[in-house]
Order: C-alpha cells, then sequence, then structure tokens
C-alpha cells in the first residue's frame, strides 16, 4: 500500500510539473527568441567573417608509366601523408610569408592552412582561410607553388601539377548565421526550461 501511494505522489508531481511547464511556455519561448537573436546578431555583427579559398596539386612519381599497380597505387597514397607534411612545413610557410609580405607569425599561418588528400589518390587540396578572400585566395596559390617546388626538391617526384588554380570566395565560409541563431535560441529554451524545474523542485 504505501508503495502505491508513493507511486501516485510521484505521478501528480510529474503532471504538475509538466502543467507547469506548459504554463511558462510563453516565458520558455520567449528566452529562445531572445537568445536566438543575440545569436544571430552575434555572429552577423560581432564575429569578422572568414573566407576559404582551395587549390589542388596532383604529384605525380618517375615510376609512373600508365600501367600503375595496386602496390604502386598503395605505396603512392601513402606517400601523399609526406607531402602533406612538406606543405605545411616551416620552410614552405615561413618562404609564403616573406613572398606575400604577411603579418603572420608561422603558427598563425599553418592555423589558417588545412591540407586534405582525396581518398585512394595522389590529388591534394590546399586550403586558406582568411578575412579578406583576394588575400585568402592569393596565399593559396602561393603556397601551391612553394610547396610544389620544395616537393620536388626533397622527393623523387617526377612533377607536381595543378589540379585547380585557387578560387576567389564570393561567399563567407562562417560564421554560419542560421546555426548560430538555432543553437542560441536552442540554448535559451534548456536554460529557461531548467531554470522552471529547479524553481518548481526548490518550491516546499
Amino acid at each position: 500500500m504505501q508503495d502505491m501511494k508513493n507511486d501516485n505522489e510521484i505521478e501528480i508531481n510529474l503532471e504538475e510539473l509538466v502543467g507547469l511547464i506548459l504554463h511558462r511556455l510563453w516565458l520558455i519561448l520567449l528566452c529562445g527568441v531572445l537568445t536566438g537573436v543575440i545569436g544571430f546578431g552575434v555572429s552577423a555583427f560581432l564575429i569578422a567573417p572568414k573566407y576559404e579559398s582551395t587549390t589542388g596539386i596532383y604529384v605525380m612519381s618517375k615510376q609512373d608509366n600508365g600501367k600503375l599497380s595496386y602496390s604502386d597505387a598503395q605505396l603512392s597514397a601513402q606517400l601523399t601523408k609526406d607531402y602533406e607534411e612538406l606543405i605545411n612545413s616551416r620552410y614552405v610557410l615561413e618562404s609564403v610569408i616573406q613572398k606575400c609580405n604577411l603579418e603572420y607569425s608561422y603558427e598563425q599561418l599553418l592555423g589558417r592552412v588545412s591540407i586534405r588528400n582525396a581518398t585512394d589518390t595522389r590529388i591534394i587540396y590546399i586550403t586558406v582561410k582568411d578575412e579578406d578572400p583576394a588575400l585568402a585566395q592569393f596565399v593559396a596559390n602561393s603556397i601551391r607553388e612553394v610547396a610544389s617546388e620544395h616537393i620536388k626538391s626533397v622527393t623523387d617526384v617526377e612533377a607536381v601539377n595543378v589540379v585547380d588554380q585557387a578560387n576567389y570566395p564570393h561567399k563567407p565560409s562562417e560564421p554560419s548565421i542560421p546555426k548560430w541563431t538555432i543553437v542560441g535560441a536552442l540554448i535559451g529554451l534548456l536554460l529557461c526550461t531548467a531554470v522552471v524545474i529547479i524553481h518548481y523542485l526548490a518550491d516546499d
């Protein structure tokens, strides 16, 4: 009998809690709208937009003769990791800093560069992120040029060919205004709901 009484009390409390949340739904939604507006304002007006420009290279080894075996392809794919490290090397990036007259340190430029290797290929994409779209394009092309010469001088490759010239980015890659707005709204909804629940549980 005592257990049944406790179960009934818990059920009544849950009903009261749900009823309270529904009663305060206007306040919860208002908080969500306000924090969503804050997220929109921060992403649209306070965070500097950044642009991405991408260029691609294809590394051709001296063994390429039109009859590439499976093992050769595997080895070549593994070597792309070496090429990626060479692209991000201090020699390449500091050379680009001097060539482009950048006010970045090696670490700062490294943080703006990302390298991606297309799966099972020797195609490597170099992406540069910057607040200035023209500078992002210029730096990406410069890294490709310097890195191509460095790869040829360090490794036993026949040539490093251009797959894609760096594009001029017309739209910023970040921040994502819709994403910031939605996340801001969700945070407001959750926080306000948590406050309502905590206030209910603390009320004897």
